[in-house]
């Protein structure tokens, strides 16, 4: 993946990204994010690109443009087609269930419910009360939040019960046997 930072970024329709005061701002039909530029790095728009340069060869200036491409590139794919996450739920009992405005309510086991408030720019909705899709612009934000509801119950590999993403294979180990 060398060189990853030096090649240009093509503007999606309808997404405008403006600079100033170190600060990128990018928005598009969904919304708007911004990202503040790291002194080592700038940033050129021409027509319908970007170009991310840096100021000297040092490593750390390297892995900063090519850092500073990729959250360029997520934020402008975010404010115009969005980011989304599935969640599995696995269990007997074990359910979700939407209360209220951003707010979800979890039976993962334990002798009381878990409620979840989700923060602003992410939306969720409950399907069958064991799939839980997050939806958002922020593609950090959102698998912030996709791993703090899979850390409310961990899946565990003898059974496979708890929260997993949809894409996650959990590896099984077999139970002990009664040896003789």
């Amino acid at each position: 993946m060398a060189g990853v930072g030096r090649t240009p970024l093509p503007l999606p329709e309808k997404v405008t990204v403006a600079t100033s005061n170190g600060k990128v701002t990018v928005q598009g039909p969904k919304g708007s994010l911004d990202f503040s530029l790291h002194p080592k790095v700038e940033i050129q728009i021409q027509g319908g690109s970007i170009t991310i340069s840096r100021n000297d060869e040092s490593s750390d200036s390297r892995a900063l443009q090519g850092l500073t491409r990729k959250m360029i590139a997520n934020m402008c794919e975010g404010v115009s087609k969005g980011f989304s996450s599935t969640l599995e739920i696995n269990g007997v009992g074990y359910r979700a269930e939407p209360k209220g405005n951003n707010l979800i309510q979890f039976s993962l086991g334990y002798s009381h419910p878990i409620l979840f408030q989700l923060p602003p720019g992410i939306q969720a909705k409950v399907e069958r009360q064991t799939v839980v899709t997050l939806d958002g612009i922020d593609k950090q934000l959102l698998g912030e939040v996709a791993a703090a509801i899979r850390r409310l119950r961990l899946p565990e590999p003898y059974k496979g019960k708890g929260v997993k993403y949809a894409t996650e294979k959990i590896r099984r180990k077999a139970g002990k046997t009664a040896g003789a």
